[in-house]
């Protein structure tokens, strides 16, 4: 099934762990629809922005899922279909420092996160769209704090 012209529910619903540990990872219809949403509000205007495959490195997660993996908790918003990691490195042709500028400074998203990496690039990024409600436009920095996460909100360094 496709969520989009360049995105479908195997790409966001594949899970290593999920199949490891034979965990159900399927969406449920709100989930489903969470998950179109997001595919043609953010995924499908950063493809055809950069013309170039743009690899999801986690999309939608099961509660049980996201718990095995130790998500953030099980209000996770990839537990509701509503957020991608995605990865530029996975296929290359653009970086994920530039994917996340264009999400930035031209899209409509509820959460972008600079995921870990170097002040340069970030090792991936989290963003997430709301269908219903308000998208807060919140841009965060995530880094390693020992053996914590640590959140802030995101200052551009270049200005």
């Amino acid at each position: 099934m496709n969520l989009s012209k360049n995105l479908t529910l195997q790409e966001v619903t594949r899970s290593a762990t999920a199949i490891k540990f034979g965990i159900e990872n399927e969406p449920n219809i709100e989930q489903l629809e969470n998950l179109k949403a997001i595919a043609k509000k953010v995924f499908q205007p950063i493809r055809e922005h950069f013309d170039v495959p743009i690899g999801v490195t986690s999309g939608f997660r099961s509660e049980k899922l996201n718990s095995k993996i130790g998500g953030s908790s099980r209000t996770s918003q990839h537990c509701k279909g509503q957020a991608l990691d995605i990865d530029a490195h996975v296929y290359g042709g653009v970086t994920n420092a530039e994917l996340f500028h264009y999400v930035k400074d031209h899209l409509v998203f509820d959460q972008l996160i600079w995921e870990f990496g170097t002040d340069e690039e970030p090792a991936w990024i989290h963003v997430s769209y709301k269908k219903k409600g308000k998208n807060r436009g919140q841009v965060l920095t995530a880094k390693r704090d020992r053996s914590k996460i640590a959140y802030a909100i995101y200052r551009d360094i270049q200005g």
